[in-house]
């Protein structure tokens, strides 16, 4: 008979092993975060000392005194060796302090903070329209290989990864706002629901449906439609095609075939053993997706005035503002590793085998 003493020896015995490797799989995972991030630092640091672009001059201008420009070069600890100057740096940016903007004069962080949240917004409705449609048009033409609407699927997203994004955006102006005036233009307001809504999340439809204003929210959801239909597309085109190959390969497994043969429903077959199969690595090319909308929506934003972190990015290179373009691939590359690392975390609630 088994006293509880050993019954819980046992227990102890079993399970220090799957600790010892969950610990070690955790440190795994934090150790390579940390290598990545600091490779991000290294390589945005070194863009900024090898782009034809004078910090010092971009900070106090063409016309500042030498004794001014001497100062603020010390200031910015440009006299220093390059490791010293490296990890002045990296203890700045883990802090969140990239420096003043020369543009806006504000504090990059600040700007950052105020800008991504739109970026966020348009990205966040884009995605949510490709994995609504793109996942269940991915599973037809799937399942109706061959036939008229896999050739439909198929075709619209080879037009989704061939167009260009900034001609479909001037198309989509051109008929649904200066033709047929279904939404509104450019920009995130219009001009007078500015201001009425106080920034709380920073994220339009959140703070004017937390207010009650239902008309600013209206004017913004108008705003936001054509150009987070524009990213939805081409996120549809990837997640559509993707899905497809994906359920293409579920279906050719003997899994789906003996299913068949035990005479379940077909239905079930398809939505629930396949696809639940198939989504596995369907969270990583959503999460993908996602962060391509984060750094990829530069030419969407510039088309529709839209102020996020893109457009952001894009005035700030035009005007030599380095410290306001290296701050924001910083924040944009930490997206991408958070949202990775978030997707590998989903895998243990999608994957029943990543549990063990």
């Amino acid at each position: 008979m088994t006293t509880p003493a050993v019954a819980a020896k046992k227990r102890w015995t079993l399970s220090g092993p799957a600790q010892a490797a969950s610990l070690g799989g955790i440190a795994t995972t934090i150790a390579m975060v940390a290598a990545t991030l600091l490779g991000l630092l290294l390589v945005t640091f070194f863009i900024g000392r090898v782009v034809p672009i004078d910090p010092v001059l971009a900070a106090v201008g063409d016309r500042a005194p030498a004794e001014v420009y001497e100062r603020v070069r010390l200031e910015l600890g440009l006299d220093k060796p390059l490791w010293q100057q490296f990890w002045i740096y990296l203890t700045h940016a883990v802090t969140g302090n990239f420096g003043n903007s020369v543009l806006t004069s504000n504090r990059v962080i600040d700007d950052i903070i105020r800008v991504f949240p739109a970026t966020v917004e348009l990205a966040t409705l884009g995605t949510l329209i490709g994995v609504v449609v793109g996942i269940p048009a991915g599973v037809f033409a799937a399942v109706h290989r061959g036939r008229w609407f896999d050739q439909i699927v198929r075709v619209a997203g080879l037009v989704g990864y061939s167009v260009p994004v900034f001609w479909l955006g001037l198309m989509g102006l051109l008929v649904f706002y200066a033709k047929l005036g279904i939404v509104s233009g450019p920009g995130r307001l219009s001009t007078g629901f500015e201001d009425i809504v106080d920034p709380v999340t920073g994220v339009i439809l959140i703070d004017a449906a937390m207010a009650g204003e239902w008309e600013v929210f209206g004017d913004a959801l108008s705003h936001l439609l054509l150009p987070a239909s524009i990213l939805g597309y081409f996120s549809l085109a990837y997640i559509s095609r993707m899905t497809r190959s994906f359920m293409l390969e579920q279906l050719r497994q003997e899994y789906v075939i003996a299913a068949r043969v035990k005479g379940v429903a077909e239905w079930r077959v398809i939505w629930r053993h396949a696809l639940g199969n198939a989504l596995v690595p369907l969270v990583t090319v959503i999460a993908l997706s996602y962060v391509n909308l984060l750094e990829g929506s530069v030419l969407t934003e510039t088309v529709f005035a839209w102020p996020g972190i893109g457009m952001y990015i894009t005035q700030s290179l035009l005007a030599a503002d380095m410290n306001a373009v290296l701050g924001g691939t910083i924040v944009v590359g930490t997206c991408f590793v958070g949202i990775n690392l978030f997707s590998d975390l989903l895998y243990r609630f999608v994957d029943p085998r990543a549990r063990r």
